[in-house]
């Protein structure tokens, strides 16, 4: 159940007139009232002989015990209740408890004998919600305390869910985005739009913001976006603020509409956007301090680009389990970046689904944990390859590579859910966990193709071979091999440890890293998991159809005898490598 407090106004009869009306689509059916302050309110809607002016004259008499220059000009006090769009048919009677429930929580009608409340009235018109509509004056003459009044809505509306066995809402903290007005939602079903202008103009936003290194860079890919700019300057010439809008969207003086990026998110004001770009020192997960280092150079081929966001998601997963709450919020911020960057370069047969993981992963990004900026260079760095590096394609090493980072992003998102929950973030939490379905889906089609030529060249091995490989991941992982076999993706386990072993590195070796590292519980196919990872971690070709390892860029070919490298410590050799 959703309680919103509208904007107050000042035209009793006008809300009213609206309440009581066919609606802008002529969905209002049987207006009527449900409730009001003592139950004896008129009902236009029912009673032949009310009209909407009477019920006018009885809500706003309150105003005429006040003097002309005492009266509030915005008076009226709006509220809507909607149930949600699986909850059963609440009955008028059961909608008018709801009703006296909200106007008291909210301090508009406390109910009390000894305090007098305002007058107010519930409108029923459609049958999953009400309008409550009330005057911001006492019965006394004074007016209410309805301080914070939509938390303290919401808080009720909490309790009238248990009590009524209606849908539960996850509580929110109030760092969510602004939702979009019923105007703007009907302005966008009138132009034929999917989403509101609000919403088409945050994405935007936030994918120019993704990785971008400056005030300049940010602005020309907004430009580069097709919307409208308008900076705020101050007199020294200083730049304050900006807000945009998107042509052809214009009010009624034909004027474009425009959006502060405050209104947009709160993460999306100027100063909020410039905290990104703080030169600190990057944080080290397991322990120690690290100097600042020069941002990194960067890449442009996609496949490369893909390689290391896949590292800087795997350090940022650690950094999340083992940092503290002001560093780890900072590498949740910057996991959006990421996602928003994948969704901006990858091919047609996963940006649907991860343009769905980066908006759903908004919500997740943001909490009253206060990012302590520099520690997330590596991942915003990452982010900015992703978006300079050009479109990848969707098969090939840039469709494999594609596949290994939405994996570990996979993983990424539940790490980031697991945080949000032991702090009670119940809203970012739920947003990661559905963050992560749309990841899983986005990995089925990036992953199809490479994995089914892996397990193709798996299932080719000889038999000895294949048992040796059986009998190397029974050695190393007793618990699991069981398993891992039994799963469709063993052939091309099989196969990476194969090309592994032929790269000159210790297959069980890799094989325990990878599985010390970071618990396997919530993967889907452990086989997968451990296929990107080894692939990672001994620097072999994502796309299968080269079996022979491929050297970083401008680094030589890792000798035969050389230990693998994690991908934390590939992280930290990158920011000193010319590639």
């Amino acid at each position: 159940m959703i309680p919103r407090i509208h904007k107050q106004g000042s035209n009793t009869r006008g809300l009213l007139n609206y309440l009581y009306g066919k609606g802008t689509r002529e969905e209002h059916v049987d207006p009527h009232l449900v409730a009001s302050y003592d139950g004896m309110a008129p009902d236009p809607g029912r009673d032949p002989s009310a009209t909407n002016e009477d019920l006018q004259r009885v809500l706003d008499q309150p105003l005429h015990l006040l003097g002309e220059d005492q009266r509030p000009e915005q008076h009226v006090w709006h509220c809507s209740v909607r149930a949600a769009g699986t909850d059963r048919i609440l009955r008028d009677e059961e909608w008018a408890d709801i009703a006296r429930r909200i106007v008291a929580a909210t301090g508009i009608d406390p109910g009390s004998a000894d305090s007098a409340g305002c007058r107010w009235a519930a409108v029923r018109h459609a049958d999953d919600h009400i309008h409550i509509i009330a005057t911001l004056v006492r019965e006394d003459g004074r007016r209410p305390d309805h301080h914070r009044s939509g938390q303290r809505a919401q808080a009720a509306a909490r309790l009238i869910e248990a009590d009524y066995g209606l849908h539960r809402v996850t509580p929110g903290d109030g760092t969510a985005a602004k939702r979009p007005t019923s105007a703007e939602r009907h302005k966008a079903e009138r132009a034929g739009r999917e989403h509101t202008v609000r919403e088409e103009l945050r994405e935007t936003v936030r994918g120019a913001a993704a990785g971008a290194a400056s005030t300049d860079e940010f602005f020309d890919r907004l430009a580069a976006g097709g919307v409208l700019i308008r900076k705020r300057i101050a007199p020294s010439g200083d730049l304050l603020g900006y807000k945009v809008a998107l042509p052809g969207d214009h009010n009624k003086d034909n004027e474009p509409v425009f959006y502060a990026g405050s209104t947009l998110a709160p993460d999306l004001s100027l100063p909020r956007i410039r905290e990104r770009w703080t030169q600190q020192a990057q944080a080290v997960p397991e322990g120690g301090s690290e100097t600042a280092q020069p941002a990194l150079p960067s890449v442009t081929h996609p496949a490369f680009a893909r390689r290391r966001a896949t590292a800087a998601t795997w350090r940022a997963l650690l950094i999340i389990d083992h940092g503290d709450d002001g560093i780890a919020a900072a590498q949740i911020a910057a996991t959006g970046e990421i996602l928003d960057a994948l969704a901006q370069s990858s091919a047609a047969q996963t940006r649907t689904e991860l343009q769905h993981a980066a908006s759903a992963f908004e919500r997740a990004a943001r909490s009253h944990v206060r990012a302590i900026r520099g520690h997330d260079r590596a991942l915003r760095q990452a982010a900015h390859d992703l978006v300079h590096s050009g479109p990848a394609l969707g098969h090939g090493e840039d469709g494999a590579t594609t596949a290994m980072v939405i994996d570990m992003a996979v993983f990424l998102a539940i790490t980031v859910a697991n945080w949000h929950a032991k702090r009670h973030h119940h809203q970012q939490a739920a947003a990661a966990q559905q963050t992560a379905e749309h990841l899983r889906a986005a990995y089925q089609a990036a992953a199809a193709h490479p994995m089914a030529t892996l397990r193709r060249r798996g299932q080719r091995q000889a038999p000895r071979v294949r048992q040796r490989q059986a009998d190397l991941l029974h050695q190393a992982l007793p618990e699991l091999a069981e398993r891992i076999q039994a799963e469709p993706g063993w052939p091309a386990l099989a196969a990476t440890l194969a090309d592994a072993q032929q790269a000159g590195h210790d297959p069980a070796s890799l094989l325990a890293d990878a599985t010390q590292r970071r618990e396997l519980g919530t993967a889907t196919s452990i086989s997968d998991v451990l296929v990107w990872r080894l692939r990672a971690t001994a620097h072999l070709p994502a796309a299968p159809e080269n079996p022979q390892p491929t050297p970083t860029r401008g680094s030589r070919r890792t000798p035969a005898a050389a230990p693998a490298a994690s991908p934390v410590a590939r992280a930290s050799s990158h920011s000193s490598r010319r590639h």
